[in-house]
């Protein structure tokens, strides 16, 4: 059987560790987690210690990118997640996608301006 390489081997994530990928306020999550019921993340000890999987961290990028990055404020998003949440995931992928495009971008041209 072959190694797999590309698999992402963390199966938990703290949530100091989820708010920095986010840019957020650790209390930011935990609010989130109690307006947006299907975000759930594990507790484990006596002092309930969340614990993120990569499930949990794909729903905060959702919920992210509509309230952070579009801009919505969180009940149109909840609103958003409930009609459609294929629509809003694959919108979210694509705008993830086209935000490393531009950043891509601008590196390049930054590179060739030095070059001048």
């Amino acid at each position: 059987m072959a190694l797999n390489l590309n698999k992402n081997l963390k199966l938990y994530y703290s949530i100091k560790e989820v708010a920095e990928m986010f840019d957020l306020n650790e209390s930011t999550l935990r609010y989130w987690e109690s307006e947006f019921p299907y975000l759930k993340p594990k507790t484990a000890g006596p002092n309930k210690v969340r614990q993120y999987t990569q499930k949990d961290i794909d729903q905060i990028k959702l919920i992210h990118n509509l309230v952070k990055v579009r801009g919505f404020k969180l009940a149109a998003a909840k609103r958003i997640i409930n009609q459609n949440r294929d629509g809003a995931d694959k919108t979210a992928d694509v705008l993830s996608r086209l935000i490393a495009v531009r950043d891509d971008l601008q590196a390049l041209k930054h590179q060739l301006d030095g070059l001048e």
